[in-house]
């Protein structure tokens, strides 16, 4: 084992930036819609605007090739995924997955219960994002002790 003496920078959010030509469309859906609360906007000279929505906790999520397409059969019925897709943590995935198709989101998969013990739903959301909607079954603990499934 090597110690490294460096200090490790501390990572204290992940940020998702999305261009949207809709800016309007775009955040109605997120925040009114799926419900993500705002947290700050800002506009700018020749019509420059932000809008940064609360997510709550994020993870960054990196698979191999095989993974995905394990994920895709069983998410999406082999329906390709985008090389990048947002995932949302929800309380109730039907319920979620009804309100954001209302809310203009093409659906590309019902809810259905994965391997992995969650409820997820695939849409495709405001300019072409890929939006996974998830509920956990079960907690972390539990399904850690499924086969293939390791927790630190």
């Amino acid at each position: 084992m090597t110690t490294d003496n460096r200090t490790k920078p501390s990572v204290r959010q992940l940020r998702l930036i999305v261009e949207v030509e809709d800016y309007e469309a775009a955040v109605r859906f997120y925040r009114d819609v799926l419900g993500l609360t705002e947290q700050a906007a800002f506009e700018g000279d020749g019509d420059a605007r932000v809008t940064i929505l609360d997510a709550g906790r994020a993870t960054l999520e990196l698979s191999n090739p095989a993974q995905i397409r394990m994920v895709d059969a069983v998410e999406a019925d082999g329906k390709r995924s985008a090389k990048m897709r947002i995932a949302f943590e929800v309380d109730d995935s039907a319920t979620a997955t009804k309100d954001l198709v209302a809310g203009g989101a093409s659906l590309i998969a019902e809810p259905r219960e994965t391997p992995w013990k969650s409820l997820n739903s695939r849409l495709t959301g405001p300019e072409g994002l890929q939006v996974t909607l998830f509920q956990e079954l079960e907690d972390i603990q539990t399904r850690s002790t499924r086969p293939g499934f390791k927790h630190p």
